[in-house]
């Protein structure tokens, strides 16, 4: 598969967005954003299968039913481990360098008045949880067989994928069905696009990315992951842990409706087929702008766009405007993170320039 073909930037798209569309917010009829709120778990058109939806017609995959996530390690990260080393891109602080020479024109194609938008929360939305879940193992889970559509471009199985694995907007879900697992035992990182299982066991998907949380190493130039952009989709989540403890040390991830033909480091992959250069690459850093006033947000919403200020966020996928990504957690209070969405602005926000940061094109180690 070539990273540009046109039926790679239609899936990433079309279903991006329904994932989107499913994920959190819906618009009020009149255009206004309507806070996330908690909705009964309701699939019609699945049989039940205990408390989650089977998907064992048509419409859910025709896999095994998957129970909901029942374990300790649903979105807890192991202590053991990190999230890549300390002197990796991810976790290197932007609020020093220069803006991106195009940074209002790329402010601008995603929209300077749209809202910063939580896709992540509390409860649940059309069945499913508000956001990207992962689980956390410990090894000693057999590796299941997986198959992908691109293959050329996937980490091949087996991948140790728990039979109560949390797939994101739930069993049911026809959006992006991430699903991420760590392996604390080696800290290795599995995920995995358009995830569906099989009756026997064995998993069937999109795509699938293994990264070593220990290494730098990038993934092929050219090469797609469980995201767009090729890049690792958990190091980019808000966590309600993170969030609890004061600080999150790393950048985030978000969504735009329209991306260039193009990618740069330390992305891997385009999604695109426009080359309109006053669109965004697939890996742009955005970071929010140092005099936004943080004063008047709650403490927790502080601790996110103070991570914003210092580390920013990659643009990863194409989706819906400002979408940023988060993990799902009955802690959230979904109020507090709507006010991100009416204080916080695309116009609030610039492009940065992280050349000076590169050492190698193929590894995510800084200066």
């Amino acid at each position: 598969m070539t990273p540009l073909r046109g039926d790679e930037i239609t899936r990433r798209t079309l279903l991006g967005l329904a994932a989107r569309a499913s994920g959190v917010l819906a618009a009020g009829a009149n255009g206004a954003a309507a806070k996330p709120r908690k909705k009964k778990h309701r699939c019609p058109s699945c049989r039940r299968c205990g408390k989650a939806c089977c998907p064992a017609d048509r419409q859910c995959g025709g896999g095994s039913c998957v129970v909901p996530c029942a374990s300790g390690g649903c979105g807890a990260f192991p202590a053991a481990c990190s999230l890549f080393p300390v002197d990796n891109v991810w976790r290197a602080r932007v609020d020093g360098l220069r803006p991106d020479a195009n940074s209002d024109a790329y402010v601008a194609s995603v929209g300077a008045s749209g809202g910063l938008h939580p896709d992540f929360g509390a409860g649940v939305f059309d069945g499913g949880p508000i956001g990207i879940p992962f689980i956390t193992i410990d090894g000693g889970v057999t590796p299941a067989a997986i198959t992908f559509a691109y293959a050329d471009e996937s980490d091949p199985g087996p991948y140790p994928i728990p039979p109560d694995a949390p797939i994101e907007g739930g069993a049911c879900s026809r959006g992006d069905r991430h699903l991420l697992v760590v392996d604390a035992s080696d800290c290795t990182l599995y995920e995995v696009y358009a995830a569906q299982s099989r009756r026997d066991g064995s998993w069937r998907a999109g795509s699938g990315a293994i990264f070593d949380l220990r290494s730098n190493a990038l993934r092929p130039r050219g090469w797609t992951s469980a995201d767009a952009a090729g890049l690792p989709i958990l190091p980019g989540l808000v966590r309600y842990e993170e969030v609890a403890a004061g600080e999150i040390l790393h950048a985030l991830r978000f969504t735009a409706p329209r991306t260039r033909d193009d990618f740069i480091w330390p992305a891997r992959h385009a999604a695109s087929s426009s080359g309109d250069p006053n669109l965004p690459p697939l890996g742009q850093r955005f970071r929010l702008k140092s005099t936004v006033d943080l004063s008047g947000f709650s403490a927790s919403n502080r601790v996110i766009l103070t991570a914003l200020q210092r580390y920013g966020m990659f643009l990863a996928d194409n989706g819906s405007a400002w979408f940023l990504s988060g993990v799902p957690d009955d802690r959230w209070d979904n109020d507090d993170l709507h006010a991100l969405q009416t204080g916080i602005h695309g116009g609030d926000f610039e492009a940065v320039d992280e050349s000076s940061l590169q050492m190698d094109p193929d590894s995510g180690q800084v200066r």
